[in-house]
């Protein structure tokens, strides 16, 4: 009985394995002809659907390491799980690596994730948590500690190039890029070590478990106490090799839509993130509205702090040695979104409590982002 408890609770891990195991047998064949929008359709819909299914399984495992951790290690466990670097770099390198000699899919994809959690994510998470409980509070200084961090990055890394003369376009010059790489990594350093080390208390609201305590026999909010903290980390990593390997499969269906069937540009890094949030999403507003700010906070900014920290290093390298020119710089609508998204954020967590107000500036920042995809 216990053994088919666990094939009905992880029977996505057998539709990942199999549909890998598909596509690495008959992939060449099946994707080497996407004329037809039935066919492209139906391979489009199928890899994003286990990708996604996958993600979403990561979250849970890791969503039970995080009861076992406490704050500020749980959110960590969280917002590592899906955008750390070899996730994001496996994604992006292989959907990279199909398209031409010059790349704007990071920066794309970059600016994608932070629209989805500043503006989407945030502002959803506001409106559903001040409607259920009209007021919410947070740890400020937690708040602010990710904004000091993502603020100077996401300008350095998406907007500087823009105005560099060393180098043509909006790019960086092998020295500049070797600066960016150094600072990014140095800088998410430092972030860790005050988030795990020399601050915990700043990520960690009033009354909340800290990652002192014992979680010896937690209750995860999916009730799976009775496995241990090595079983949902083996399944966490299973979970995650199917992503890594179809992450190759779906670049083909993306690259056509986009380069064959002159969809937007940056619809394929639209779609990149959302493919890498999407989980944490739901993670982030289940936090909120079991009222659990905190967590919500901590996984949204975490998630945006470690991709835009984590992507530019990773690009800028396979672009070294992949000899592809990484485009970072965005488009002039790009960068007033950028800052006006960042100035609105700093704004709203500069108060300690929240409301639907809030929320509902964001998610019109983010609908003004979806329009200016396909209508610059």
């Amino acid at each position: 009985m216990r053994r088919l408890g666990l094939l009905h609770s992880e029977w996505p891990l057998l539709v990942g394995f199999a549909t890998t195991v598909l596509f690495l047998a008959f992939g060449r064949g099946w994707l080497a002809d996407l004329s037809g929008w039935l066919w492209l359709s139906l391979m489009f819909g199928w890899l994003f659907a286990v990708i996604l299914i996958s993600a979403f399984a990561v979250v849970r495992h890791a969503e039970a390491l995080a009861e076992r951790l406490g704050e500020p290690f749980g959110t960590l466990v969280l917002t590592l799980s899906m955008s750390g670097m070899e996730m994001m770099m496996m994604m992006i390198a292989a959907i990279m690596s199909s398209g031409p000699s010059e790349s704007s899919l990071a920066r794309d994809t970059m600016l994608g994730i932070v629209m989805i959690v500043l503006n989407g994510l945030v502002g959803i998470s506001l409106l559903l948590g001040g409607l259920r409980y009209h007021e919410q509070t947070y740890n400020l200084y937690g708040a602010n500690a990710f904004l000091a961090v993502l603020l100077p990055l996401a300008v350095l890394g998406l907007v500087l190039p823009d105005f560099t003369v060393s180098s043509p376009g909006p790019t960086l010059s092998p020295f500049q890029s070797v600066f960016l790489i150094v600072m990014s990594v140095g800088l998410y350093a430092v972030f860790l070590s005050i988030q795990t080390v020399r601050h915990r208390e700043y990520f960690v609201s009033d009354g909340a478990p800290g990652a002192t305590q014992n979680h010896s026999a937690p209750q995860t909010e999916h009730g799976h106490a009775e496995h241990s903290s090595r079983y949902h980390g083996a399944l966490l990593l299973a979970y995650a090799l199917p992503i890594v390997l179809l992450a190759k499969q779906i670049a083909k269906p993306i690259d056509y839509e986009i380069h064959v069937l002159r969809a937007p540009a940056a619809l394929g890094g639209l779609l990149v993130a959302v493919l890498i949030l999407s989980p944490e999403s739901m993670a982030a507003v289940r936090a909120a509205l079991n009222n659990r700010l905190q967590r919500s906070i901590n996984l949204a900014l975490g998630t945006a702090l470690s991709s835009i920290s984590l992507t530019i290093p990773a690009v800028l390298t396979i672009g070294f040695i992949t000899h592809k020119t990484i485009i970072l710089g965005l488009d002039p609508p790009g960068i007033v979104l950028l800052l006006l998204s960042l100035a609105v954020s700093m704004m709203t967590f500069a108060l300690e409590r929240t409301n639907i107000l809030l929320g509902a500036v964001h998610l019109l920042l983010f609908l003004a982002y979806l329009m200016l995809i396909f209508q610059a």
